[in-house]
């Protein structure tokens, strides 16, 4: 009688010890405060209308960006590849959710003996065998939860990578219309410099220049010449690199012109085309802490600590004892060491209760493997949370950067207009000399670049910004 209180008082322990096995997931992990720094865009987010919340279809208004996005979607080769590791994953998944149901196996098996003189004998049995795991202690729907987990961090990752390729598509998209429109500006200074050189060598021809006034002039727009080679290269090379995400030879991208093109704005703007990327109140559209949430990368980093916590659940339920039951019914003709015929209908059923005793450290290493993952992976999630802060303060400083810096290009390009055109005629008149014309024409081309360098600065950092919020993954 003492020994049976014994094995219940044992029995009711390890079922009270296994009941925190089947503990479900919670996030407990302390996020950091004030993320986005001292940004002072961010301070003023507090609508209901994210930027995250935004599709790429409505972000990106251009209809050719649009078409080439989705060809880029449907045909991207790492994009094919996460697509396939989230089917695996759901393979792996339902395959755990089955691990519930018994097993069935027909095994027929026949033996042909002999014994000195005597006839040979034929035995066989055509057994159907079932075994079923019982899942006492959380074993199995620990590691069901954790499929689900791997099958979770897939899904984030094929929307990050989509991500990503729509922020790297629409990049390479602005990088060729920049390039357009700096190809303009190149060919429009070449007209005007042909002009001057041609002026500079009619002042030299009536004595009213050196020769060396028409050897600079040369000098530099044979530079401009080479400026345009250099700028059809690279819009060979932003061309091909489209071609890659498109995963197709190389070929021409159909682009807008540099001003048709818009990124979101307020429908009261009352900013031109070319700089909408610089509306204040768009960039001070909702960008709570909160919205990280629709980061894949943190909803990643959220469930892989999930997978860690239910490995480290199996890990701790590999220690109590397993339960199996097998059984088998079918035909044979071999019972109990003699061979009968015609075959009889045999049943068998067996349980089985394992109890690990001695595994060679085998199981307190794997636990203890478990929880230092699921401590790495604690720490990991409040990196990534802190990194996802840092990229949206990044971006917003970028887009106020640009935004400042875009009226001061505008205004010098003007006044550097007409400071060329002044001196030009003023050389025409002979009261000015060619250095003048020439340090006029180059400040102008140089503020004419930089300012269209700038407003692609800040279309990427509106589209940084976008994909750092989360976007881009609807």
């Amino acid at each position: 009688m003492r020994i049976k209180n014994i094995i219940a008082v044992a029995a009711a322990g390890m079922m009270l010890s296994g009941c925190g096995l089947y503990q479900k997931y919670e996030q407990k992990v302390q996020e950091p405060a004030n993320l986005f720094g001292t940004t002072q865009d961010v301070a003023v987010a507090h609508s209901d209308s994210s930027l995250a919340q935004m599709s790429w279809r409505e972000f990106f208004a251009d209809p050719l960006l649009q078409q080439l996005i989705e060809q880029v979607l449907a045909n991207n080769t790492d994009l094919n590849s996460a697509r396939i590791a989230v089917e695996k994953s759901e393979a792996s998944l339902k395959a755990a959710r089955m691990a519930y149901l018994p097993a069935f196996n027909f095994a027929p098996q026949g033996t042909l003996s002999k014994f000195d003189d005597n006839p040979w004998s034929k035995a066989y049995s055509l057994p159907l065998q079932m075994s079923v795991d019982v899942d006492v202690f959380g074993s199995i729907t620990s590691k069901k939860r954790a499929s689900k987990a791997v099958l979770l961090q897939a899904q984030l990752s094929e929307e990050a990578v989509r991500a990503n390729l729509i922020s790297a598509t629409a990049q390479q998209y602005f990088m060729l219309q920049l390039l357009d429109h700096q190809l303009d500006i190149l060919t429009l200074t070449d007209s005007l410099w042909n002009a001057s050189l041609e002026t500079q060598k009619a002042l030299y021809e009536n004595g009213k220049s050196y020769s060396t006034a028409v050897q600079q002039m040369e000098s530099s727009y044979l530079t401009v010449k080479t400026q345009i080679v250099d700028t059809r290269r690279s819009i060979l090379a932003t061309e091909n690199a489209i071609c890659r995400l498109l995963a197709v030879t190389s070929q021409h991208i159909e682009r807008r012109h540099w001003s048709a093109s818009s990124l979101p704005h307020h429908p009261e703007s009352a900013i031109e085309n070319g700089q909408r990327m610089f509306d204040a109140r768009y960039l001070k559209i909702g960008v709570p802490a909160m919205m990280l949430e629709y980061r894949p990368d943190i909803r990643m980093a959220n469930h892989a600590m999930e997978e860690a916590f239910y490995n480290t659940q199996a890990a701790r339920a590999a220690f109590f004892p397993s339960l199996t039951l097998t059984g088998s019914a079918g035909w044979t003709n071999s019972g109990s060491g003699l061979v009968v015929d015609p075959a009889r209908l045999l049943f068998n059923f067996v349980g089985q209760l394992t109890q690990p005793i001695f595994a060679r450290g085998k199981l307190i290493a794997n636990k203890k493997i478990a929880q230092l993952t699921e401590e790495d992976l604690q720490r990991k999630y409040v990196q990534t949370v802190i990194d996802a802060g840092n990229q949206v303060n990044e971006a917003l400083a970028d887009c106020q950067a640009a935004r400042e810096k875009h009226a001061y290009y505008h205004r010098q390009v003007q006044v550097l207009y007409d400071a060329y055109t002044g001196t030009h005629e003023l050389m025409d008149n002979g009261k000015a000399s060619y250095l003048e014309v020439l340090t006029a024409q180059e400040s102008l081309l140089n503020a004419q670049l930089s300012e269209a360098s700038n407003m692609y600065n800040g279309a990427q950092a509106v589209i940084a910004l976008y994909i750092a919020l989360g976007g881009g993954t609807k």
